[in-house]
């Protein structure tokens, strides 16, 4: 784990891509496995939301493509 103020290593942004990824998997998973209330479900939307924001910028930092070979946009775009 890197010290405050220094950058985090490549080894470190790929764990957490990969824990982002399955993370988003499982929310879609529970998304799309049963009926759920409004609360409920709209949790699980903003989830997979976010861990695509998470995604996108873990990937464009590792400066990596997409499954099309084409280089992440900036996260902000």
């Amino acid at each position: 784990m890197a010290q405050v103020g220094q950058p985090r290593d490549v080894e470190e942004l790929r764990d957490m891509l990969n824990e982002a990824e399955e993370r988003k998997q499982l929310w879609e998973k529970y998304f799309k496995s049963a009926k759920m209330e409004r609360k409920a479900n709209a949790e699980a939307i903003r989830n997979i939301t976010a861990l695509r924001g998470v995604i996108k910028t873990l990937r464009w930092a590792l400066n990596m493509t997409d499954k099309n070979g084409i280089a992440i946009s900036h996260p902000l775009d």
